[in-house]
């Protein structure tokens, strides 16, 4: 069953190829949607797919990239809005 997370994810997670991970790792769980760099210093991701798929994300999250240091993770679990064709990363 598809379904959409959206996650804000606070820590140590810019500046230390967040961003990059997150979309490699969301491609290979054939998942789409975006991530991006807030300006508080908190990193922000949309994704959709299989649920499954998407709970591994979120766990993948929470180590993230090897210089990140993940403190929590507010997630939000949605029906899915079926507007992205891939995972980008995505600037303001």
């Amino acid at each position: 069953m598809n379904k959409q997370i959206i996650l804000k994810i606070y820590g140590r997670v810019q500046m230390v190829m967040y961003r990059d991970s997150a979309r490699r790792q969301a491609k290979k769980l054939d998942l789409v949607g975006w991530v991006m760099n807030k300006s508080d210093g908190t990193v922000e991701l949309i994704a959709e797919g299989e649920e499954e798929n998407l709970k591994q994300l979120i766990d993948w999250c929470y180590n993230g990239s090897m210089l990140a240091k993940v403190d929590k993770i507010n997630i939000v679990w949605q029906e899915p809005a079926g507007q992205f064709k891939e995972f980008n990363i995505k600037y303001k």
